[in-house]
């Protein structure tokens, strides 16, 4: 699979315009299409207050969101005519859910592009999509942290590997990036069931696809897998993490804690998740 068509969800944030940067990094690299989507949601309330608000009070709301989805469109086409991208590039404006809008839409595109949940971002339908849309989506979410991203995404990459099924599908949904990156490292915590060499298989399939890249491994040390992850990122200087979500429910993570949760939570650079 190539990168051929990346979605990119928009708003009328600042740190809208960070994932649209690192969205169009990727879009250059890899001289694919980019799709930007606003969302504008629709104005939900309790039934037994709805017939309560005045329609002019409801429809002051609707243009709210109409105004901010049309900054969010300009943010996006001012990006796009700056980088000269402009007609490799379109803009849909669509309403709903922002999580139902973004899901449906990222099954018609190889990567979609979101935001890490951070409090500026409540407002406006950012909080919580990541983790819900890669559980629905059926394809690759990348998120950016709230902070930005260093470009270009994906020269020093670790990968997550734990031989499960949600790890196996991040590879290979990762592999446009994993074959043109510099370093690849292949990070196996705690590894169980993965022979005397843990890692050393999905190695050697990468190579097959000549991405040279290195197995590690961690005995964690009582210390959290997902804190283990993100200070082995640090410590190599890393700038993506490819990784399976939700091997666990996610009502499990939420209650005990979990690798995917501790990751959107804390992650400093992007993370590209599969389930």
């Amino acid at each position: 699979m190539a990168l051929k068509n990346i979605l990119v969800h928009v708003t009328d944030t600042d740190q809208a315009e960070l994932r649209i940067a690192a969205a169009l990094d990727l879009a250059m690299r890899h001289d694919a299409h980019l799709t930007g989507l606003g969302v504008e949601p629709n104005v939900d309330l309790p039934t037994y207050v709805a017939p309560e608000i005045p329609e002019p009070i409801l429809e002051e709301i609707r243009e709210q969101h109409r105004a901010r989805a049309a900054k969010a469109h300009d943010r996006f086409e001012a990006a796009m005519k700056k980088a000269g991208w402009a007609d490799r590039s379109d803009w849909m404006t669509e309403h709903g859910d922002p999580v139902d809008v973004v899901a449906l839409h990222s099954r018609y595109a190889d990567l979609t592009v979101v935001g890490q949940a951070t409090p500026p971002e409540t407002a406006d339908g950012e909080a919580g999509l990541g983790s819900d849309l890669v559980l629905r989506a059926g394809r690759p979410i990348l998120v950016i942290p709230f902070t930005g991203t260093q470009r270009p995404i994906g020269e020093r990459v670790v990968v997550a590997w734990n031989g499960s099924r949600e790890a196996a599908r991040a590879v290979g949904d990762a592999m446009p990036i994993l074959e043109k990156a510099a370093q690849v490292d292949v990070l196996s915590i705690q590894p169980e069931g993965l022979g005397d060499e843990p890692g050393a298989d999905i190695t050697h399939h990468l190579a097959r696809h000549g991405i040279k890249a290195t197995t590690k491994r961690s005995v964690a040390n009582m210390i959290d897998a997902g804190d283990v992850l993100l200070n082995f990122v640090s410590d190599t200087g890393a700038d993506l993490i490819v990784m399976g979500a939700y091997g666990h429910s996610r009502m499990r993570e939420i209650v005990l804690g979990g690798v995917t949760r501790e990751v959107l939570g804390h992650m400093t650079v992007p993370a590209l998740l599969s389930h």
